[in-house]
């Protein structure tokens, strides 16, 4: 099953603070990663590297955020467009959501994803046969 990761759940994989969270989202990568089931967009990486770098605590340094995320781009890469500007502008007003979620939405549905892995939308939501999964409230 493809999936799409939000930034919210990306940023776990180094979040020393939160070792459930860590453990959960490795078994994500674990598990799909290893099927090549996991996509990103061009948004969660630049999301990724500015939060890892400075709101993380303790931060990355940037040498290994940038590592993290070459090694990302060994998955599928959803580039925001346009089109998916536009698209996100859209949603953003008809779903009454903030831009930057309707876009991770549209960069999902676009990937073909049947799965969103995220930790701010609503857990359970299915867009467009795209179900929204909260990771961290699997059991």
């Amino acid at each position: 099953m493809r999936s799409f990761v939000d930034t919210n759940v990306l940023l776990y994989l180094f979040d020393q603070d939160s070792p459930e969270r860590k453990a959960a989202v490795q078994r994500i990568f674990r598990i799909e990663g290893s099927a090549g089931n996991l996509i990103f967009s061009t948004q969660v990486l630049q999301e990724f590297y500015v939060t890892v770098t400075r709101k993380l605590a303790p931060p990355l340094k940037p040498a290994r955020a940038l590592e993290a995320v070459t090694t990302l781009l060994k998955f599928p890469i959803v580039e925001v467009s346009p089109s998916l500007i536009v698209a996100a502008a859209r949603r953003s007003q008809t779903d009454s959501m903030s831009f930057w979620d309707s876009l991770i939405i549209e960069a999902a549905l676009k990937s073909g994803s049947q799965r969103l892995w995220s930790e701010d939308l609503q857990h359970g939501r299915t867009l467009e046969g795209m179900r929204i999964e909260n990771s961290f409230l699997q059991a």
